[in-house]
């Protein structure tokens, strides 16, 4: 099938194309591999119960987000706070968003990726080879009074309850850099002082069902080059972690969200914690939403590892955050200073 010049892919996909366009199509040696994934059980990511993080069980909790961020680069965790009827209200504002009419969704659209509200799909299709089978919101979202005004309006509700969501995830990140940079042996709060102003920004991702996801990918293989990454999605499989170059299907768990460790964490760390690769695969009977938040420094800020961390095994290495982090996927936000 040829190229597709629909501006979304979700207006495509609804048209029961049997065929995907060819601009979707991987080369062979870069194709998912389905049959090859390994399932995920609760020994191979990490779930962290953070019930008791401010109790008896603190040193529990710190030790074992230490183990996770060093030896996977991804966890989960339960018990974190914000209210499952917020997770279930902000997953069915994401799917009535992608649900309105078309006229309806395009007031959004720019394929800028240095505009701070957008709607898109793939990843950067100005510079970009193969597309990804993926329509996406982008939302920036801290300081929220600097951004809500650009965001859709439509449903109506959506720049209330996706505000009130940002600020409780935002409060969920608090908790955990305290957490992480005290499983270094820092102060708690080293890495938030070390971020500037901070940044936060999110994404609400939509892929529709693909006649032929063994030919495409929903994302490819990347590491985020944020700080971290907190991750809802819904109950259908996409996503997939390398470990010990293997890729691993981190099937839904209800009520829960994934902490990924970005770039700039590798960084802080000095190395010691993980940014690893990760990717997002498509199936031919379900639409799957996912909605990461996105935490960053603010863009002058100098990213480097505390004296702490620094010896003669991890000599330090700084570097400078790049605002633009979504310029491609090899480049991944850092510049060496």
């Amino acid at each position: 099938m040829a190229p597709t010049s629909n501006l979304l892919l979700a207006d495509l996909a609804s048209s029961g194309v049997k065929q995907i366009p060819s601009n979707y199509i991987r080369p062979i040696s870069d194709r998912p591999n389905l049959s090859n994934v390994q399932n995920s059980d609760g020994s191979t990511i990490p779930l962290i119960d953070l019930l008791g993080l401010n109790g008896p069980n603190h040193s529990l909790i710190i030790k074992q987000i230490a183990q996770a961020c060093q030896n996977d680069g991804f966890f989960q965790v339960k018990n974190h706070g914000i209210p499952e009827e917020m997770i279930n209200n902000i997953l069915n504002m994401a799917r009535r968003f992608f649900e309105l009419r078309e006229s309806e969704r395009l007031k959004n659209y720019s394929d800028d990726p240095t505009k701070t509200t957008r709607l898109s799909t793939s990843f950067n299709v100005k510079t970009e080879r193969v597309s990804s089978w993926r329509d996406f919101l982008r939302l920036h979202c801290y300081p929220l009074d600097d951004y809500t005004h650009e965001w859709p309006s439509n449903p109506p509700s959506f720049r209330k309850d996706v505000g009130e969501y940002c600020t409780s995830v935002r409060g969920l990140v608090l908790r955990l850099l305290e957490a992480i940079s005290e499983s270094l042996g820092l102060e708690k709060d080293c890495t938030d002082k070390k971020l500037g102003k901070h940044g936060q920004h999110m994404a609400m991702n939509y892929y529709p069902p693909c006649s032929q996801p063994e030919l495409t990918y929903g994302l490819p293989g990347h590491t985020d080059p944020n700080l971290i990454t907190i991750l809802l999605q819904d109950d259908v499989p996409g996503l997939q972690v390398l470990r010990n170059d293997k890729w691993i299907a981190v099937n839904p768990i209800p009520n829960t969200f994934i902490v990924n460790i970005g770039d700039q964490m590798q960084v802080l760390s000095n190395g010691r914690y993980k940014s690893v690769l990760h990717r997002a695969v498509v199936n031919c009977d379900k639409e799957r939403i996912s909605i990461p938040t996105f935490y960053c420094p603010s863009p002058d800020a100098i990213i480097g590892p505390p004296k702490e961390l620094i010896n003669d095994d991890y000599p330090a290495a700084d570097y400078t955050y790049v605002k633009n982090i979504t310029r491609s996927f090899e480049t991944k936000g850092l510049s060496r200073n």
